[in-house]
């Protein structure tokens, strides 16, 4: 209120016995700010800004420039933000750098413990570090958050062997082999050091990657078999005997073979010998054990592999060959295929025409 105003009303005020006869009007200072009395609106939370980012990952120290530089290029192939520092006394180090605290504090151990920095690898400050001679850039290392729980070991076991970490038996026991897989997950993709986080994160990259390549069930009625198959690579090609060829679409390079016939283990061993005479597995890698076998193999021009059971009577699976240019590709289609081959019903294995692809 202008000061003008406020004299004569305060005056009117004490003549009505309103305000105690001692009350006076105060100016405030330019530029104060006041809050009217009784404004219920509850003041705005002071931002905080978090601290800058100040800690470094140290993993290797020098005497030498020369010898700094070499190592630098070297640790580079896995961490390419790594950076070059003269330290105070004269030495020469290689950091991964800035990251927050407790990123670090994360990020330091289980690193280590994949061998993907050394043992003795520390913990430290710029201005420990000392004159930067090639600072790089500040990694994307994430601070931990909450842990989340794993899914089942089967479950994880098979989302690590589509992502190309597990190539062991699908058991769900918590071997040495799984806990190995598990960890290069984690430190390869870098998006979590908690297990569970990772697991979640790569089974919705794995989704994601599904839906983009344009897989969806195939379902052969000469077998009898429904598998989720790259639809876009393959056209049917014929029906003999006991399998369902399918070859490449548009020049695709691709091709998936389905296989089932009555038997047991035996029936399962010829068909494993078919494939090898047939050259679809060049030089397999056979693993067999009861009621299961397993063919890898390539060449230069395409990778082959196998997978067959012995299910209810019948030895039957799948041969896929890819192109050996895309060798990422081949491992999560043939994970895909391990996981999803399931039987619909009887399979005609007498020349039955399949399910039309698009």
């Amino acid at each position: 209120m202008p000061e003008d105003r406020a004299g004569p009303l305060l005056e009117r005020l004490k003549q009505a016995g309103k305000v105690p006869q001692d009350a006076f009007v105060s100016t405030p200072a330019p530029g104060t700010a006041l809050m009217p009395v009784g404004d219920t609106a509850a003041a705005a939370p002071a931002v905080v800004a978090p601290p800058p980012a100040d800690a470094y990952l140290r993993l290797e120290s020098v005497q030498a420039e020369p010898e700094a530089r070499a190592a630098l290029t070297r640790i580079r192939a896995d961490f390419p933000e790594a950076g070059l520092w003269r330290l105070p006394d004269g030495w020469f180090a290689v950091a991964l750098g800035p990251v927050a605290d407790d990123a670090a504090a994360a990020w330091l151990p289980v690193l280590a413990k994949a061998d993907m920095i050394p043992d003795d690898a520390m913990l430290a400050r710029a201005a420990d570090l000392g004159e930067a001679l090639d600072a790089g850039q500040a990694p994307d290392l994430p601070a931990p958050g909450a842990t989340e729980p794993l899914p089942p070991l089967d479950q994880v076991q098979r989302a690590l062997r589509w992502a190309g970490h597990y190539d062991g038996q699908i058991d769900g026991k918590d071997g040495p082999r799984t806990r190995a897989a598990i960890q290069a997950e984690i430190t390869q993709t870098r998006a979590s050091t908690d297990p569970g986080t990772a697991l979640r994160l790569l089974a919705e990259r794995r989704a994601a990657w599904t839906d983009a390549q344009g897989l969806a069930p195939l379902v052969d009625a000469a077998t009898g078999l429904t598998v989720t198959a790259p639809l876009r690579a393959l056209t049917f090609d014929r029906a003999e005997r006991a399998l369902s060829i399918y070859g490449p679409k548009d020049g695709s390079g691709a091709a998936l073979i389905l296989f089932s016939q009555p038997g047991g283990q035996q029936e399962l061993l010829d068909l494993a010998g078919l494939v090898t005479a047939l050259g679809w597995v060049p030089r397999p890698d056979r693993v067999v054990k009861p009621g299961h076998a397993t063919l890898h193999g390539a060449n230069d021009a395409h990778i082959g592999a196998a997978e067959g059971w012995v299910r209810d009577g019948r030895a039957e699976g799948f041969v896929l060959i890819w192109p050996a240019s895309d060798a990422e590709t081949q491992t999560r289609l043939q994970a895909e295929l391990s996981d999803s081959l399931t039987r619909h019903g009887p399979g005609a294995n007498a020349g039955a025409a399949p399910t039309a692809l698009p």
